[in-house]
């Protein structure tokens, strides 16, 4: 898709939502993992969307696809990238190469259970973007960035407390 159609189509959107903004609430499309064998599970999505993810074998997973928490990361990465470019040609900015890198710290200790006070999920998140200028002032380029970052609802999930609700069924 072009610059200028993506363009458009985000207008047209941001048209209308402002027009009608009780349209912009939504459930998001659910995504629904089944363990396959060991640690591998398949994950399904709408219009027959499906990835995998495992676990390294040190845990005794078959490391036969990223990880959860890598899944993660890459979404968020992808997200902010996909933010820039919107942004990006919203305000008719010429973007050169982009490339957003995301890594987090961790500890092993909450995620197997060895010590209930260490958190299960990543400490601390680090996102980088890495941008040729292409001509566009880089102060610009920066807050285009911090924009997309602020954005990027995989961010704002990591950023802020998000009501979470846990269900069982024993079939």
């Amino acid at each position: 898709m072009s610059d200028e159609s993506v363009r458009t189509a985000l207008g047209n959107a941001i048209d209308y939502l402002t027009a009608h903004p009780k349209d912009a609430e939504a459930t998001d499309s659910v995504a629904t993992a089944t363990i396959e064998d060991g640690l591998r599970c398949k994950v399904t999505g709408p219009d027959g969307a499906e990835l995998y993810t495992d676990m390294v074998t040190s845990v005794g997973g078959g490391n036969t696809a990223p990880s959860p928490g890598w899944m993660l990361r890459a979404a968020t990465a992808s997200c902010v990238a996909t933010l820039i470019a919107m942004k990006a040609a919203l305000d008719e900015v010429e973007l050169g190469d982009v490339e957003v890198t995301v890594d987090s710290q961790s500890n092993d200790l909450g995620i197997l259970g060895i010590d209930d006070g260490v958190s299960a999920g990543p400490l601390s998140v680090s996102v980088r973007v890495k941008a040729a200028s292409n001509g566009t002032d880089p102060e610009t380029l920066r807050k285009l960035f911090l924009w997309a970052h602020e954005h990027c609802p995989v961010c704002d999930l990591t950023r802020r407390e998000v009501p979470l609700t846990f269900e069982t069924e024993i079939v």
